[in-house]
């Protein structure tokens, strides 16, 4: 069966149907490239609303649907999709979060699922089966409260 399968490029990351038409923020975060005596394990590689989306079929016309993201690694990126979050300003006004803050938020959310490895590898090390971040997702959101950090003010 060997001749009847088709290699996927490794930048192509395979979605479900919903996700191919929905506006959600792409979060792309990055692990195990952070070295040295700091407590983030995770950075945000790529928030972006842009996307580019290869369809595919197998040999019984079936579609699958991918997403096209250059310099995309499984060793050390995980992907995740995230709607338009708000937050209120001191005017009690709602304003939108932009994509590099709502990274941030998905990172503290899974920083805990990250897994150790080491940052290098083999040449001859196949890519792992076993993702990432191996954060256990909860079933349902009702809602969803993330507190910030407090902001550091300057003294005047």
């Amino acid at each position: 069966m060997g001749i009847f399968r088709r290699r996927v490029p490794s930048h192509y990351i395979r979605i479900h149907p919903d996700n191919v038409s929905k506006a959600d923020w792409i979060i792309l975060l990055e692990a195990g490239t952070i070295v040295g005596p700091t407590p983030e394990k995770l950075r945000v590689a790529k928030a972006t609303l842009e996307r580019t989306i290869a369809r595919r079929h197998n040999i019984f016309f079936r579609r699958s649907y991918y997403l096209v993201l250059d310099g995309y690694d499984a060793r050390i990126h995980a992907l995740y999709f995230c709607p338009q979050l708000y937050k209120f300003d001191s005017e009690s006004k709602l304003v939108p979060l932009d994509g590099e803050e709502i990274g941030k938020m998905v990172a503290r959310a899974v920083q805990s699922g990250v897994v150790e490895k080491r940052p290098w590898y083999s040449p001859l090390d196949k890519t792992p089966q076993q993702p990432i971040i191996n954060a256990v997702p909860q079933a349902e959101f009702d809602t969803l409260v993330v507190n910030e950090p407090p902001a550091r003010h300057a003294a005047a």
